[in-house]
């Protein structure tokens, strides 16, 4: 299997001195190819700060983030933002829709600036968006969208195009426990066809979706197993 992501001996602290954070603490992961590996551990364990570190919106202050066998570390800024744009999907809990454009408009965005034509991309953000169930919404605002269907199109904004690795910090938090499990399934199938996917989440039924699961205390990984349960009995606990 080919490893999409990789951590190795990364250290993150935030702030200095006696206000210093000791965000990560020497994390080695690898997240292979058709992989989802979910990510638990309480409030400040350093979850939020391993995913932007995975996705190079942060940088570590030793050892070393790939993605897809690329050093972050070794990439311009400018090539950093065409990994993102290209490689990465994120599912932030700030959903960071930009309020002036329809919801297609936003699941286009990374598409047209990865230079995709506007005329090629909204088909693409159409069908991105049929499959989180929003398919009515396309020429909507954010502000004319409930927050569940705002998450929706954070949602499939990141997982539109030949996205290689998704990101999702908390990506059900917004949504109904149906519609829920309808998103992780969706996010499952992705990784089922070759993405690997980082998903961070407090809830048990929804790390039952992953291959593994990783706990975090403290900036250390402190325990890894394999899945909580298996989707088909959460979706059976759930019924």
């Amino acid at each position: 299997m080919t490893a999409i992501l990789e951590l190795r001996e990364v250290h993150r602290t935030h702030g200095k001195g006696e206000a210093a954070v000791h965000a990560l603490r020497g994390v080695t992961i690898d997240v292979q190819a058709g992989e989802l590996v979910a990510v638990m551990g309480p409030s400040g364990s350093g979850k939020s700060t391993l995913l932007n570190l995975a996705g190079g919106l942060d940088s570590p202050d030793s050892g070393e983030v790939l993605v897809e066998g690329r050093p972050l570390s070794s990439l311009s800024r400018k090539e950093l933002a065409g990994l993102r744009r290209h490689s990465v999907g994120y599912v932030f809990q700030a959903l960071n829709l930009v309020p002036s454009l329809t919801a297609a408009e936003n699941v286009a965005l990374p598409l047209e600036l990865d230079g995709v034509s506007a005329r090629k991309a909204r088909p693409l953000a159409e069908a991105a968006l049929a499959e989180v169930e929003l398919s009515g919404y396309a020429d909507r605002f954010p502000d004319e969208m409930s927050g569940g269907q705002q998450q929706r199109v954070a949602i499939a904004r990141a997982l539109v195009g030949q996205r290689r690795l998704v990101l999702a910090d908390e990506p059900t938090g917004a949504l109904d426990s149906q519609t829920g499990e309808a998103v992780l399934r969706l996010l499952r199938a992705r990784v089922d066809a070759g993405a690997a996917a980082v998903l961070v989440t407090h809830e048990a039924r929804h790390a039952g979706w992953a291959d593994r699961v990783i706990f975090l205390r403290d900036g250390v990984i402190v325990d890894t197993s394999g899945p909580l349960a298996r989707p088909e009995q959460l979706l059976e606990a759930t019924a």
